[in-house]
């Protein structure tokens, strides 16, 4: 993205929400490639996201970027020049339109059936108006009303967005504060005491770090200057020290670029290699010192700032006449007892909802277990019923003396009564010649009918 659209869309489209890691990869291409897959958080970021890289690739509407302010950006007059971008870019915003809605579409189809709603006659227009970044009625083209409801839903979406975090890491903090009771509910009181002493010695050793400099104070600057920049601190320069961290050379610092400048000051305090050192912690530490900048600096509230807004703030007495900054440990808990109590409160509703669906699954698992045993011995018999029916069709067979057939229909017995058949007429069968031989071997008969001689 370049630097003139994401500094006039910034302010609705907010793509670089998120901050960079502590250690920050120098490298270009590497930034280049972190910023391209940094998340807005919202449920239609790839639809967003999607949209600006398909208007960057039009010439025309680019150039009208150029010239836009954000509060053209924001009442949607830019919205109207959509009608004069490129046949090639109306018809891949078309397809991407289609492609939200169809997903949106299967949304509403999966929460309607895990709430076994009704669905067969689902009308999806009216439900599609739950949806704001989009026009519901027309669900085909995208328009100028498409680009002006997908602005103006992202810019209030996200002006939400940094006190939704801040409700997150309360619940954090409190469930953490809720499992650290109840561990040390469950030990005797002699491994309490050792256990509550341990915690106690990770908290003072946390506690224990420099001085941590006022984000956007001219010290936390001259700090970056001399330890991350490498220069000179008695040459320090407002104007060069702007330049050298615009790092996209946009003419301002967005977020991320910003939130870089607080690393050198979050790890005086945080070390992931510590056991005492808590990392979500940290990103509640950087939201923060991002938050007191953009509202000391950040005069229209754009949620960039400028070199003038930068140079200003270098000049404010307030701002440099700041004392150290107040970490996390420094101030008051994040909640009250009130809250943390409410909040137990929720859990045990939730644990004891989840231990009734669980004993119910339970429950119903020992009916199919049980189902499953009776479909097993109905199996069993419905065997033996076809064992005894096959061993009475042979019985009867038997008994009508009908010689059972084989696979070809061919008789079994056939291979048989042929072999007994061709043994016999072995046994009857003698050769010629040793049939002579006997014949001759035999005493002859005397003749028949000879004249008796008398003496």
């Amino acid at each position: 993205m370049t630097g003139s659209f994401k500094a006039l869309l910034l302010l609705s489209l907010c793509l670089l929400v998120w901050a960079v890691p502590i250690d920050r990869n120098p490298d270009p291409p590497q930034e280049e490639k972190a910023e391209e897959n940094v998340d807005t958080g919202l449920y239609y970021d790839r639809y967003l996201r999607e949209v600006i890289e398909v208007l960057e690739t039009d010439p025309h509407f680019r150039e009208k970027l150029q010239t836009a302010n954000t509060e053209d950006i924001k009442n949607g007059r830019l919205s109207k020049e959509l009608d004069l971008v490129g046949h090639h870019v109306r018809t891949r915003l078309d397809e991407l339109k289609r492609q939200e809605v169809s997903r949106l579409r299967m949304l509403l189809k999966a929460k309607l059936d895990s709430t076994n709603a009704q669905s067969v006659q689902m009308d999806h227009a009216s439900l599609l108006k739950q949806f704001e970044h989009l026009d519901p009625h027309n669900q085909n083209t995208f328009e100028a009303k498409d680009l002006e409801l997908l602005i103006a839903t992202a810019t209030k979406d996200l002006e939400n967005y940094d006190a939704e975090r801040h409700e997150e890491f309360k619940r954090y903090e409190m469930l953490k504060e809720h499992e650290r009771r109840e561990y040390l509910k469950s030990l005797d009181q002699e491994k309490r005491e050792k256990e509550e002493k341990r915690m106690e010695e990770l908290k003072e050793k946390h506690r224990q770090h420099p001085k941590v400099n006022s984000p956007g104070s001219v010290d936390q600057l001259r700090e970056v200057w001399e330890e991350t920049d490498g220069l000179d601190p008695q040459e320090f320069n407002p104007k060069t020290f702007f330049k050298l961290h615009d790092t996209n050379s946009d003419g301002v610092l967005d977020v991320q670029e910003l939130e870089a400048l607080f690393t050198k000051e979050l790890e005086k305090v945080y070390d992931p290699k510590n056991e005492e050192d808590d990392m979500v912690e940290m990103e509640e530490e950087r939201l923060r010192m991002r938050e007191h900048v953009m509202q000391n600096v950040d005069v229209n509230h754009d949620r960039l700032v400028s070199l003038e807004e930068f140079l200003k703030s270098t000049e404010k007495r307030e701002l440099n006449n700041q004392k150290e900054w107040e970490t996390l440990d420094d101030t008051k808990p994040v909640y009250t007892e009130e809250e943390l109590q409410r909040f137990e409160t929720e859990l045990r509703d939730k644990e004891l909802e989840l231990g009734r669906r669980a004993e119910k699954l339970r429950q119903e698992q020992e009916l199919l277990k049980e189902r499953s045993k009776a479909l097993e011995a109905q199996k069993r018999e419905y065997q033996q019923a076809v064992m005894e029916m096959s061993q009475k069709q042979k019985e009867q067979q038997a008994l009508n003396k009908q010689p059972p057939s084989g696979p070809n229909g061919e008789l079994k017995f056939q291979e048989g009564i042929q072999k007994l058949i061709n043994e016999d007429r072995q046994a009857v069968k003698v050769p010629d010649q040793q049939t002579g031989d006997v014949q001759n071997n035999l005493p002859a008969e005397p003749p028949q009918n000879l004249p008796q001689h008398t003496s």
